[in-house]
């Protein structure tokens, strides 16, 4: 046994020694040695040298046929096999250093864990909720942004409607303009610390603002129909419904005259619409006239000493629109504020309190006043250039039918020519035949003829009474005729 040990000794372990029995380094050799042990001579010599060359071989083949199919994956692992003795020592010092960074990172984790505690009142919690629910609710955000615009369109559209004079269409503009604002205001209301809507609110205030221009300028257009400026002062009212508050007064009586009619007890609940919608014709009525600036520079250049013709040609044009537009403005007054009209009684008691409240008076009636005092000024600065007493008196009746239109909306102010007499002085230099004054011979013919009309109207009336009577009943004429 001895050559077969120190054959077989370089396969044992090392450590081996000579008192112990050696043990092999793999199964495969211990096995392989118990096989051989159970072997005769004969066999060792015959048939196991041929057994060992056949599974040399095969296991050649084997390996063969495993380095042919795996031969990439077997250059990779030893590659692998090869960096893998570079690797884990960085493995490990890597491993050292996260083993000391662990204690910081459990620290870090501690302190976002409690700066982010939600059972707690948090700042930037707090803000990312925000910021969270503007993203759910950016459309809502968007249309909300989009208001101010949209009104803006919906003015827009009122005021091309203004142009073209279309109602249909005006009235739907200022319908969604109305709705729009009223939808901010409803926000407003529901939101009030809210800056974005606050914002919002603040564009479409200044939208509304640019929409009641608009609507003042149409009460500014020189065509003024009263429809137009009915349905204007309704959108006012709900546009700038401030203008329609009022105080509780009453008012003084602008004038003493009894030729006014007009008593100083103020009704109705418009507050400054009455006044802006005089005010806006006053300053149309200014316009047109101003359209006779020609006629008004050629009658300044006249003297005392020439006829005045020019004078009488910008009187009689003056007296003319002045008549028209005059009449219109306060009877449209008349129609839009019938509650606003001063009433025609007044008790002592009440007319002595309002004295004591000194409130302000009717405006219809200061605006009548300022009307007739105007016409006044015009006609003392130009008819004493007017020596012809035709034109003259021609001039004064114009005046006296204009006092007479505006008599029937109770508002003559003829006895005003006396006063306009004394002024100019017409009474010592221009007189009738029996003495008495220019202005009373004209008012004498004016109320005759007047009276004429008056009597020709009647006439008329009841003879088209008659005929329609006698249309109605032509058997009772008959049997009063037999």
């Amino acid at each position: 046994m001895e050559p077969l040990y120190e054959i077989l000794a370089p396969y044992f372990e090392p450590d081996a020694t000579a008192s112990a029995r050696p043990v092999p380094i793999n199964t495969s050799s211990a096995n392989y040695l118990s096989r051989l042990g159970s072997l005769s001579l004969s066999d060792l010599t015959t048939t196991e040298p041929a057994s060992l060359l056949h599974a040399a071989q095969s296991h050649v083949r084997n390996l063969q046929a495993l380095s042919k199919r795996s031969h990439k994956a077997v250059i990779s692992s030893a590659g692998h096999l090869e960096n893998l003795r570079d690797l884990l020592p960085d493995f490990t010092t890597g491993s050292h250093g996260l083993q000391a960074d662990l204690p910081t990172l459990e620290t870090a984790a501690s302190n976002f864990a409690l700066k982010y505690d939600r059972s707690s009142d948090n700042a930037v919690l707090d803000r990312r909720k925000r910021a969270m629910l503007l993203a759910r609710n950016v459309d809502r955000v968007s249309d909300v942004l989009e208001l101010p615009t949209l009104l803006s369109s919906a003015v827009s559209a009122v005021q091309n409607a203004s142009t073209t004079t279309s109602a249909s269409t005006s009235t739907t503009s200022y319908a969604s303009a109305l709705d729009v604002h009223a939808h901010i205001k409803r926000l407003q209301t529901l939101y009030p610390k809210s800056e974005l809507v606050a914002n919002v609110s603040n564009q479409g205030e200044a939208e509304i603002q640019n929409l009641t221009s608009i609507l003042i300028g149409t009460l500014q257009s020189p065509g003024l129909k009263l429809a137009s400026a009915m349905r204007t002062i309704g959108w006012l009212r709900r546009v700038a419904p401030e203008l329609a508050e009022t105080d509780e007064h009453s008012s003084v009586a602008p004038l003493s005259t009894k030729s006014f009619d007009m008593s100083t007890k103020q009704q109705g609940d418009d507050g400054a619409l009455g006044t802006l919608f005089l005010l806006c014709r006053l300053r149309t009525l200014h316009i047109t006239l101003g359209a006779l600036d020609p006629l008004r520079e050629l009658a300044e250049q006249e003297t005392s000493t020439s006829a005045g013709g020019q004078s009488e040609r910008y009187l009689k044009r003056y007296i003319e629109i002045f008549r028209e537009q005059s009449f219109n403005i306060v009877s449209m007054y008349k129609s839009i504020f019938p509650g606003g009209l001063p009433t025609a009684e007044v008790n002592v008691t009440i007319a002595a309190s309002n004295i004591d409240s000194a409130s302000r008076p009717s405006p219809v009636a200061s605006f009548t006043l300022h009307l007739a005092e105007m016409l006044v000024a015009t006609l003392r600065q130009y008819m004493h250039n007017i020596t012809d007493r035709s034109a003259r008196e021609s001039l004064l009746t114009q005046v006296l039918y204009c006092a007479g239109s505006l008599g029937r909306l109770g508002a003559d102010f003829g006895m005003m020519l006396a006063v306009l007499e004394a002024e100019l002085a017409l009474a010592s230099e221009s007189t009738a035949t029996d003495g008495e004054p220019e202005w009373a011979a004209v008012m004498k013919k004016h109320r005759i003829q007047a009276g004429r009309l008056e009597v020709l109207a009647r006439r008329v009336g009841t003879s088209a009474r008659k005929s329609s009577l006698d249309m109605r009943s032509p058997g009772a004429t008959a049997s009063a005729s037999g």
